[in-house]
């Protein structure tokens, strides 16, 4: 058992983390499978959106730091740079390179590696009750799973250091105000929504998507030239596309276009 339930339904990939004892914290192994999953959604045509979420109290609590698996005695000199490289960040590249939307659909407390798997999604839905917790410092380490790289992106500079700085608990309407989430939602409405949302995208123009995802990330580390070149090839891969085609056909003939992800 590695504590995550996988299902496939009406094209969306639902990945319930199901570890509600410790609040869904990732064991190596529970973070392995989450990346295979995220992999194989990807790659998958028959897959067109990814819903992420947690059972019970939390979404996920961070890295299970009890299980002590990622914690090799004796420590020697690169084990823990090479952990996080194999690790959380792998993790939380998965999620940004999917090729496919990804939603967050967080039930509960996400703190340290789960506040960042949740941030890295392309959407947040949040229940009411939510929290987001960069908790490192509580335990005098350093932010890792690409919380540097993701917060200030979303927040600002300064707000992130004021998260990062102190780890304050974050309650969702905060977050929302923020830029987090996209939507708070009463906790009878958030599975409803993200299923509602998850759908939409699964009728979407998928390779589309994809190549928007890519341009939205990227556009945070370029200058203007790549942006733009990154734009102009994107226009140029998609229109080979048979939903692009479907598209401008169905805008000539006055309908709505059908989309097949492909």
């Amino acid at each position: 058992m590695t504590g995550v339930e996988h299902e496939v339904r009406d094209q969306v990939s639902y990945l319930t983390l199901n570890r509600p004892e410790t609040l869904n914290a990732l064991t190596p192994a529970l973070r392995d499978r989450l990346v295979d999953l995220l992999t194989e959604a990807s790659a998958d045509p028959s897959v067109r959106a990814v819903v992420l979420t947690g059972t019970g109290r939390g979404f996920c609590a961070g890295a299970d730091l009890r299980s002590g698996a990622d914690s090799p005695s004796p420590r020697i000199p690169g084990d823990v740079a090479r952990t996080l490289r194999t690790g959380a960040q792998r993790l939380i590249a998965a999620v940004l390179d999917c090729e496919k939307p990804v939603i967050a659909a967080v039930n509960g407390t996400a703190a340290g590696l789960g506040a960042h798997l949740a941030l890295a999604c392309d959407l947040v839905l949040a229940a009411e009750s939510a929290r987001f917790i960069e908790v490192f410092v509580r335990r005098g380490l350093v932010p890792d799973a690409g919380g540097a790289y993701l917060l200030p992106r979303l927040t600002g500079l300064q707000r992130a250091k004021e998260l990062m700085f102190f780890g304050d608990a974050l309650s969702a309407p905060e977050a929302e105000r923020l830029g987090l989430v996209n939507r708070v939602l009463p906790e009878g409405e958030l599975a409803k929504t993200a299923r509602d949302w998850a759908t939409r995208l699964a009728t979407g123009p998928t390779r589309a998507l994809a190549l928007t995802k890519h341009l939205l990330n990227a556009s945070l580390d370029s200058d203007r030239p790549a942006a733009f070149a990154a734009e102009a090839w994107a226009q140029e891969i998609n229109l080979t596309t048979q939903d692009a085609g479907e598209g401008l056909r169905a805008f000539a003939e006055r309908r709505g276009p059908e989309f097949l992800g492909r």
